[in-house]
């Protein structure tokens, strides 16, 4: 398996965490469902360093090269990434939990409350 990450520092944007919050609950999260090989992504954000960014989680035989959505983070942003890797991934393990996803993250956290 691969994981890739994509973070951005937010310091010359004039696009906030609260602002990109909004685009993934209105836009952002269903182009990503119907990406092949790709196990899993998550958004994640730190608004001390005022940061933002995601983590990819890919099947090894994955195709990161195949088209993907049309990357709008880094339009509206206004450019790109400030640090991107891809790392192999050396184990994953999953602790006990209900087996589905239900917490789907602070954007969709009561559906545009900030």
């Amino acid at each position: 398996m691969k994981a890739t990450i994509a973070w951005w520092d937010l310091s010359g944007s004039g696009q906030t965490i609260d602002s990109l919050r909004e685009y993934l609950r209105d836009e952002g999260v269903g182009p990503w469902e119907q990406v092949q090989g790709m196990r899993l992504k998550f958004w994640i954000s730190d608004r001390d360093t005022n940061r933002w960014g995601a983590v990819m989680l890919w099947d090894s035989g994955a195709d990161l090269k195949q088209p993907m959505p049309p990357n709008r983070a880094t339009e509206l942003i206004g450019y790109p990434p400030t640090v991107r890797l891809a790392s192999d991934v050396e184990a994953i393990v999953e602790g006990v939990h209900s087996g589905q996803l239900v917490d789907r993250g602070l954007a969709f956290e009561s559906e545009g409350k900030s």
